[in-house]
């Protein structure tokens, strides 16, 4: 683990740490004037988990989070030892057996927001990796944790120097790249999902970058019907992810 300790708020990315590593936690910081049913059901399985408990009040929490959207609780945790590159990681899914990997891309996606919102989606479709660019995209920050509600803790993110370049490594591992993309003629409900697959999202406004487009085998879209041109980035993971789900039969 690091020896540098980082910070969760909020009750789902405390608690999905709680229940998936407490022995990370270094200690949990709660609202003691907080009484509701809530807080209670918190901090009894905190207790049952063995982690350390500090009352605070909810300047302190803010100040520890450094948001007000803490809801009464906050974290010092260590981080926890996850694969180091995305070629370990692909490695180890072809050593267990897993035929074909779910992958999703993000490409330019900077507010923290999207960015939890995106992995919460993830993790429910059962994505292996979620993949990002190095420059012009969010990191994990205690926001993104606290939007993905514990997702952050459990998808595995890989911020790669050239985006472009890995893709066309996932090609050679037979992993399909498929790009959504307004204008393509074909949507995604016209695409075989099944196999290994990396579905590629730019962000809302601006959509991919020219070469990340080029560089996808295929592109799609999701369709339309209503006055508006396009959907949240995280609306588009959805939408996108739980075909692939459909298709899967998972």
């Amino acid at each position: 683990m690091s020896s540098t300790p980082k910070v969760l708020f909020g009750f789902h990315a405390v608690g999905v740490r709680m229940k998936t590593a407490p022995q990370s936690i270094i200690e949990v910081y709660y609202e003691a004037t907080r009484r509701d049913a809530r807080m209670r059901q918190f901090v009894e399985r905190a207790k049952e988990a063995g982690v350390r408990l500090i009352e605070a009040d909810s300047l302190r929490i803010a100040k520890l989070a450094g948001s007000h959207g803490h809801q009464g609780v906050a974290a010092r945790v260590q981080d926890i030892a996850q694969v180091k590159s995305l070629d370990d990681l692909l490695d180890q899914l072809e050593a267990d057996g897993v035929r074909n990997p779910l992958l999703l891309v993000l490409d330019g996606v900077t507010d923290p927001h999207n960015l939890g919102a995106c992995l919460r989606v993830a993790d429910g479709a059962g994505v292996h990796a979620v993949i990002a660019p190095k420059d012009n995209a969010a990191g994990i920050n205690a926001t993104v944790a606290k939007v993905a509600s514990g997702a952050a803790e459990t998808v595995p993110y890989f911020m790669v120097t050239n985006l472009a370049r890995t893709l066309n490594e996932l090609k050679e591992r037979n992993i399909w790249c498929i790009g959504t993309s307004g204008d393509s003629d074909r949507t995604i409900y016209q695409v075989d999902l099944k196999g290994p697959v990396a579905l590629v999202l730019g962000a809302e406004g601006d959509g991919m970058r020219q070469l990340t487009r080029k560089t996808c085998d295929e592109l799609v879209k999701i369709p339309m019907r209503g006055a508006v041109e396009s959907l949240n980035v995280s609306v588009a993971s959805g939408v996108c992810l739980y075909e692939a789900v459909r298709q899967r039969g998972l």
